[in-house]
């Protein structure tokens, strides 16, 4: 029997802290497609190359997995915050460090629940409407969200001074 009496209402989904992550994920490419998955990828890179970018990461819309990231968010983490993460074997790439992978999964946890509490949001206020972009600007750094029926693209940048 579902909630409130009725049989034909399912139960509401447990709500995910943080989303699933695997070893190696962050090896995988994306699933667009040959062609589509190179032109994405190199959009990526040049992106990523940018005066003021310091990572992109790209999210699986619906499980918050990791499929791409470049560049580096070790300068992100605080000491405080990154010495208090457990370590992460990396098994995508000998030349980056263990702190540095944790604290790609940590962030993208964290936009992925950020995320989800927007969206929720949005849908509260009104069912018809979605999130289309979300910026996000500290003292220091900026980060864009721009999420797509499969994927959520996050940049990371310096904040500009003014």
């Amino acid at each position: 029997m579902g909630y409130g009496g009725a049989e034909s209402q399912e139960a509401p989904e447990p709500r995910r802290t943080s989303p699933p992550h695997k070893p190696g994920s962050m090896a995988q490419s994306l699933p667009l497609g040959t062609g589509s998955s190179d032109q994405f990828i190199e959009s990526l890179d040049r992106l990523s190359k940018k005066t003021g970018v310091l990572a992109t990461i790209v999210l699986d819309r619906t499980s918050g997995a990791i499929l791409n990231t470049s560049g580096s968010l070790s300068s992100i983490r605080s000491a405080t915050a990154s010495s208090q993460a457990a370590p992460v074997a990396v098994t995508d790439d000998a030349s980056s460090a263990p702190k540095d992978q944790n604290g790609v999964e940590e962030l993208a946890g964290m936009v992925w629940n950020y995320m989800n509490a927007t969206k929720d949001l949005v849908q509260g206020l009104d069912a018809q409407d979605e999130v289309k972009l979300l910026r996000l600007r500290t003292k220091k750094y900026e980060l864009v969200i721009v999420p797509d029926t499969k994927y959520l693209l996050v940049v990371v940048h310096e904040t500009p001074s003014a």
